[in-house]
């Protein structure tokens, strides 16, 4: 039975516990992410949450609390130096567990539980993800949008039709087109015979005819 049982003991004495979890918080936090069983993962998510959230004032008396937890240097000064930054803006929340089966000794349920803001990659799909309307705009101003978009839409719609309608035109012919060779022929003919007869050229006398 229960009786009272507020937390996972983990199956060990209160100092072995304290001594992991802060072993296991360490790591979390120079690594980003672990992989342990989902007990663990829930115990430490408990134990690291409230030690991010005292990151957040950066003095010497939440440095003193917070090594006094962790003891060790190096994580006090990644925690204040480059996780607080990140996390400033969140209320809560700093860690996300995920489920990863059962693991093939025992069968445990494991899991692997990090910082959500330092993976990558969920980091970038989310950057693509449009943002999605809130309804505490003023009344009719979805409706006025809508208008808009459908006017915008039908102007789209005319100037195809329009750019449609010009390609269709056939072209006119050209005003001064090319004259076949037989109506050429015929106004050389008209010219010649408006201009009279050709005088027959004088052929040259013979010498005979000179000397008579």
């Amino acid at each position: 039975m229960r009786h009272g049982k507020k937390f996972n003991h983990l199956s060990r004495t209160a100092t072995h516990r304290r001594a992991m979890l802060s072993n296991m918080a360490t790591s979390l936090i120079m690594h980003k992410r672990i992989t342990t069983t989902l007990a663990k993962a829930k115990a430490l998510r408990v134990y690291v949450e409230p030690l991010i959230t005292r990151s957040k004032d950066d003095t010497t008396h939440s440095r003193r609390v917070v090594f006094s937890y962790l003891q060790s240097k190096e994580a006090v000064t990644e925690l204040f130096r480059d996780i607080s930054p990140k996390v400033a803006e969140r209320p809560g929340g700093y860690t996300r567990i995920i489920k990863l089966g059962q693991r093939l000794g025992d069968n445990a349920d494991m899991a692997m539980i990090e910082l959500v803001d330092f993976n990558l990659n969920l980091l970038g799909e989310k950057a693509t993800v449009k943002a999605k309307g809130t309804r505490r705009g003023r009344r009719g101003a979805g409706k006025k949008g809508a208008e808009e978009a459908v006017v915008a839409t039908a102007g789209e719609v005319k100037a195809s039709k329009s750019a449609a309608k010009k390609e269709a035109e056939p072209v006119a012919p050209a005003a001064t087109a090319v004259k076949e060779p037989e109506e050429k022929i015929e106004e050389i003919t008209d010219t010649v015979e408006d201009s009279g007869p050709v005088a027959d050229a004088e052929e040259p006398q013979s010498e005979e005819e000179n000397k008579a």
